[in-house]
């Protein structure tokens, strides 16, 4: 029971710490060996022609001031183009699009989701490089140079960007522990990017070689994720760009991140099922590694593992004199098992930030 326990709880540990302390460490030496590797943006002339992809349903609320920030981004003239599709909105977002002459709009009343939506959008691509962002979310002004200047590495056939969440002064607590996931995730991303590939992008904001870019299966549910899976699988790199970034909101409250997390497991799982080729290393042994260690432990084995450490747990500190066992449960409690009532309390207010947190871990 006692071995069970503990290589159980070392696998929790390695997937949501262990890693990054493994990875961080991998990063130095590799610093100390080969130096690092720096990123020169290239001068107007040789930055690609970009084509900047937005799939909106029914965003009247955002997609006026997301075409604002779209004409602000700072990009060789000439150069960037934008499209934003809206297939089976029935709001006024088709109405406001198309008051802007520099924006070509792709409509049809049917309403068949977002992949489909970005599928048709992506027919109409004629440009070197695609970038991908959602209508809720906002670019900073150099965000797309700092994408297209990594194109001209040959190895590199994606670009992911950075994901920064906006915290309200109203925000309840799983805001807090949004914003530190996202910073965590964004540490991991940046080392990941430096040993070999980040293991997959978000759809906030990402981009793809066009000639590389294969269409996803209709019903996949992380699409942004498949999507760029599916170029590293190519043999190409997926690099990360903290410089280029998506600001959203936080979630509205415990209940709304929760779902959303599911949501992201259940792609996971799927995720898993369609890149079994991941799982060979001989094929591809460093992103193999990065792979099975960032996403496929989170998504499949941990969450087990979390209910049966706790279990054993209990078990063991239930026996006479098994004093060390009684704290780690205490901490066990404390740390992983205390925020779920902030998840019967409709806003999440009621929770500590600092308990909250482990919430997002998904």
């Amino acid at each position: 029971m006692r071995l069970t326990f503990w290589l159980s709880l070392f696998v929790v540990f390695y997937t949501f710490m262990g890693y990054g302390i493994l990875l961080y460490i991998i990063i130095k030496l590799k610093r100390l060996i080969k130096g690092r590797r720096a990123t020169v943006t290239p001068l107007n002339t040789l930055l690609p022609q970009c084509t900047l992809v937005v799939a909106a349903y029914n965003e009247e609320h955002f997609i006026a001031e997301k075409i604002k920030n779209c004409l602000e981004l700072k990009y060789p003239p000439g150069k960037l183009k934008f499209l934003i599709i809206t297939d089976g909105s029935t709001d006024k977002t088709v109405e406001i699009v198309e008051r802007y002459p520099q924006i070509r709009l792709l409509h049809e009343d049917t309403r068949a989701g977002k992949i489909a939506a970005v599928h048709r959008a992506m027919e109409f691509v004629d440009t070197e490089i695609v970038v991908f962002t959602d209508a809720n979310t906002f670019l900073n002004p150099e965000a797309i140079i700092n994408i297209c200047r990594h194109y001209t590495d040959e190895t590199v056939g994606a670009v992911a960007g950075e994901k920064r969440v906006q915290i309200d002064e109203n925000a309840d607590a799983s805001a807090a522990g949004e914003g530190f996931y996202w910073k965590y995730e964004s540490a991991l991303k940046k080392w990941d990017s430096e040993l070999y590939s980040v293991v997959g992008a978000a759809g906030e904001l990402f981009s793809v070689r066009r000639s590389l870019y294969r269409d996803v299966e209709p019903d996949t549910v992380l699409d942004d994720f498949m999507i760029s899976m599916l170029i590293a699988l190519q043999g190409y790199r997926i690099v990360y760009e903290p410089q280029a970034y998506a600001l959203e909101t936080a979630s509205e409250n415990v209940t709304e991140e929760l779902k959303r997390k599911i949501r992201i497991a259940a792609g996971g799982i799927q995720s898993i099922l369609r890149l079994k080729s991941l799982f060979i290393p001989f094929k591809y042994p460093i992103l193999s590694f990065q792979y099975i260690s960032h996403r496929v432990l989170r998504w499949t084995v941990t969450p087990f593992l979390l209910v049966l450490v706790f279990v054993l747990n209990v078990l063991l500190a239930m026996r006479p004199g098994d004093t060390f066992f009684k704290v780690i449960l205490v901490g066990e409690v404390f740390f992983t098992y205390l925020p779920s009532p902030a998840l019967l309390w409709k806003n999440g207010r009621s929770a500590l930030k600092c308990c909250s947190s482990p919430i997002i871990f998904a």
